[in-house]
């Protein structure tokens, strides 16, 4: 216990602390009965159950001594203390961690859900903030033109080159705060105008920049209550029916009913958090699973990719996966590329009979490992009686193929329809989607409760130590009356 413990201060003077070994056992005891205990949840327990008083040796830690040891002394280890309690129980219970089951669930943050910051507005209004800028500094440029005086403009600016020429402006006009006029009945010198104006644009861009900054790549939005949750689309009933709501996707990585592997993400998509899954097991096992199961929100490219890289075999479904296997017209759809016919030169035919010639190879946008798409287009249109079921617009139909990704859908569907593939799907959607059901219908725990990326962290991990700990304790005793 004494490794997960190290942020324990020293006792200087003062009251005797509670024994930390004594604090971490009802705190984990909390997680595992609960699911999610609160921190009055667990100074109560202290006073009336008697589990967590034999556990806190007959002593009762008021609520704010429980949230200064999760915070101060939990918070830095509580992930190596998650993955060492895994290490141990797999060990114990022989879990097979080739099979993964891949799962993620978006849980709302505790952020205000009218409160956000958009980076597209943002970028607009930026831009728009620079026009007036260029604006002003050509006033100030006829202004100054008598003195020889020119500020050069530009298409963007910072906010350290505005402030700059702020100062300059100042320092030549002699210009100082405590004489400004202000209210009705006074007139602002044009040096006055053009100095507030300057300021005003000054702290906007300054404004937008932090807004940016925060935002960062990898997500298109943020609340101003909790910087690190973004806006996604949140199911809140049974018939899917959603809302924009501030969120964290939390990923789970399920073996034989246990947690092996958690990671909180930003992105609102399943498909750009598979990677830093793989990337968060393999650091901590050692290896990758052979087999990681996952559903249509993880098969894209650049995972398969992945996949090919580092030993592990495709069993993730593809987003158009369910609607090749049910909708046999769809699947037999004439008009689809993938259907066109091919003849001995290797040229494509429409169901017309018209050729397709090879234009141009194209990259495709966001894909990190190089991929590219064919491009092909009808040699002539005109006159075809398929027109009208085969393109929208009335040029020549054009179409985008890409063989490599095409082989490996193929080889997803050859997988996932074996034997073998039908009982991994089915085990993925008991264990992996079980696992969140239980968490959030069986256990109450639906909503992130801390605020901060590495708070709510330190709170999944929690929430993950509670559960191993819970279907261990189940296993155990069916065991025992099995005996």
């Amino acid at each position: 216990m004494e490794k997960y413990l190290k942020a324990v201060p020293a006792h200087c003077t003062g009251r005797l602390r509670y024994d930390p070994v004594s604090m971490l056992k009802t705190v984990l005891f909390g997680f595992m009965k609960y699911g999610y205990i609160s921190l009055r949840e667990l100074e109560d327990n202290c006073r009336v159950n008697l589990r967590f008083m034999y556990l806190m040796k007959h002593e009762t830690p008021s609520y704010r001594t429980f949230g200064y040891f999760i915070h101060d002394v939990l918070q830095p280890s509580v992930e190596e203390l998650f993955y060492d309690l895994n290490r141990q129980i797999f060990a114990e219970e022989h879990i097979d961690l080739n099979h993964l089951y891949i799962d993620g669930s978006k849980f709302e943050a505790n952020a205000n859900k009218y409160q956000w910051v958009w980076k597209k507005a943002t970028e607009k209004s930026r831009y728009r903030l620079f026009a007036k800028i260029t604006a002003l500094f050509e006033e100030l440029n006829a202004e100054l033109a008598p003195s020889g005086i020119a500020i050069p403009t530009n298409t963007e600016y910072a906010p350290e080159y505005l402030a700059e020429v702020l100062k300059q402006y100042t320092a030549f006009w002699k210009l100082d705060e405590a004489d400004f006029v202000h209210g009705r009945g006074h007139h602002k010198s044009p040096q006055q105008r053009h100095y507030e104006r300057l300021r005003e644009y000054m702290s906007k861009l300054d404004e937008y920049t932090e807004k940016l900054q925060i935002c960062g790549d990898g997500r298109n939005s943020y609340a101003k209550t909790d910087h690190s949750a973004t806006f996604m689309r949140v199911k809140q009933d049974y018939m899917g029916n959603g809302r924009l709501l501030p969120a964290y996707n939390v990923q789970f990585g399920i073996a034989d009913e246990y947690i092996a592997v958690a990671d909180v993400n930003h992105y609102r998509s399943d498909m750009d958090c598979f990677i830093p899954l793989m990337e968060k097991f393999h650091e901590k096992y050692s290896f990758y699973p052979k087999y990681p199961i996952a559903d249509a929100g993880y098969g894209s490219f650049n995972n398969y990719i992945y996949c090919e890289q580092h030993g592990m075999e495709k069993y993730m479904k593809f987003p158009m996966y369910k609607k090749e296997m049910t909708d046999k017209a769809y699947q037999q759809d004439p008009y689809r590329a993938v259907n066109f016919k091919i003849d001995e030169t290797g040229t494509l035919h429409c169901p017309n009979g018209r050729a397709f010639r090879f234009l141009y190879r194209q990259n495709v946008r966001g894909n990190r490992f190089g991929r590219q798409e064919e491009v092909y287009q009808c040699e002539d249109c005109t006159g075809c009686p398929c027109a009208s079921d085969c393109k929208r617009t009335d040029r020549n139909r054009t179409i985008r193929i890409n063989r490599e990704l095409t082989a490996m859908h193929q080889e997803v569907v050859e997988n996932l329809n074996s034997i073998q593939g039908a009982l991994l799907r089915m085990n993925r959607s008991i264990q992996a989607e079980g696992t969140f059901g239980i968490l959030k219908t069986d256990r109450w725990y639906k909503k992130i409760v801390r605020r901060g990326s590495d708070a709510v962290r330190m709170e999944i991990f929690l929430v993950s130590i509670g559960h191993n700990l819970y279907k261990y304790y189940n296993k155990k005793q069916k065991m025992r009356q099995a005996a």
